[in-house]
């Protein structure tokens, strides 16, 4: 099955961060593509990948990046494709300078931006999840399905807490 969304990083080392992305896309049986894209050392082939993302049927990319960030940026000026950007904590500023960086894009080339490091990729996971369900039935139906699982077990956790409360006399 042709992939619907890329996860793209600028460095192997990025790969940790994103695994809760791929995971979740896994999970959700979403077709998908991974790639080390280095705007500052591969410049032509990330621009390449951005230039035919759409032509290759990708609906959303997610992007990660540390440090300065450029990824992100360049990616989306390269496509109309929508890329969500993941600040990686690289430096010793631990992230807040790659999302400064990916959120202050000018205006014209725009860059959804998540949280920093790993809870970041996981919702730009579920995001570009949430774009490409626009013209998917069923994998909306996949993540309706995956979020009455995650209250569920906010519920569980909650009935298992009034257990141990009543055990101690309703502390």
């Amino acid at each position: 099955m042709a992939p619907l969304i890329g996860v793209v990083m600028g460095s192997k080392s990025d790969l940790e961060t994103l695994q809760p992305a791929l995971d979740l896309l896994a999970e959700l049986g979403v077709a998908h593509e991974v790639r080390i894209l280095s705007v500052h050392r591969t410049p032509a082939r990330a621009l390449d990948y951005a230039a035919h993302a759409e032509s290759r049927g990708l609906k959303a990319i997610v992007a990660a990046a540390g440090g300065a960030a450029h990824l992100p940026g360049m990616i989306a000026a390269a496509t109309l494709v929508p890329v969500l950007g993941v600040p990686v904590a690289v430096t010793v500023l631990n992230g807040v300078d790659a999302l400064l960086s990916i959120v202050q894009m000018p205006k014209g080339v725009p860059v959804g931006t998540l949280a920093i490091g790993k809870p970041g990729a996981a919702n730009a996971a579920l995001l570009a999840m949430q774009i490409v369900a626009n013209g998917d039935a069923a994998l909306r139906e996949r993540l309706r399905t995956w979020r009455a699982a995650r209250a569920q077990e906010v519920i569980a956790s909650d009935v298992e807490q009034e257990k141990l409360n009543g055990a101690r006399g309703g502390v």
